[in-house]
């Protein structure tokens, strides 16, 4: 019997709303290790929201109904730096299916390097969302799962794309804030 596989409209669904995010990031060049804490607030968005016009338009696309458009914001503090100041960013993510499991994910701004990129997506037979994206001089490789509804944990490796050896790994563990839920 086959297990049938969550898709990526109910990945989506399920991701929505604010987290807390703890996360641990090993930097392998460096032997450096970096800790740092976010809220993380996941929307839906609208195909006809301004920043989701603009980039279908970057990547020459118009609107099609497949598509399934999110804002990525955060507020995080990094052990990083000695001022602990609180960085904030925001990035748009554009999902495009070529079926229920797989498709193609645009991004204004990427994860391992902050440019434009776009990344092939599938949901594997554990229902975990895996990215792969590939840059000018890196591969990022991240993997989403839920743990349960309201704990998600992130996997990512950055690889160099000239000899695939390994730059950069980390570990988030993402708690979904449910005193804000709605009944």
């Amino acid at each position: 019997m086959t297990k049938n596989l969550i898709t990526i409209n109910q990945f989506i669904k399920n991701s929505l709303g604010e987290w807390k995010s703890i996360r641990s990031t090993h930097s392998l060049a460096f032997q450096e290790v970096e800790n740092s804490t976010s809220k993380i607030v996941i929307k839906e968005l609208e195909i006809k929201n301004k920043n989701v016009v603009k980039l279908l338009e970057k990547y020459n696309l118009s609107s099609a109904p497949s598509v399934i458009a999110l804002s990525i914001s955060w507020e995080a503090i990094s052990d990083w730096e000695m001022d602990q100041k609180i960085e904030e960013d925001e990035t748009i993510l554009l999902f495009l299916p070529k079926d229920k499991n797989k498709g193609i994910v645009l991004r204004n701004k990427g994860y391992a390097e902050s440019i434009i990129s776009s990344s092939e997506y599938f949901i594997d037979e554990n229902d975990n969302l895996n990215i792969k994206t590939v840059y000018s001089s890196t591969i990022s490789e991240e993997r989403i799962s839920f743990l349960s509804t309201h704990i998600r944990s992130r996997y990512s490796v950055i690889r160099n794309h000239d000899n695939n050896t390994v730059i950069q790994t980390s570990h988030t563990s993402e708690i979904r804030n449910i005193s804000i839920l709605k009944d």
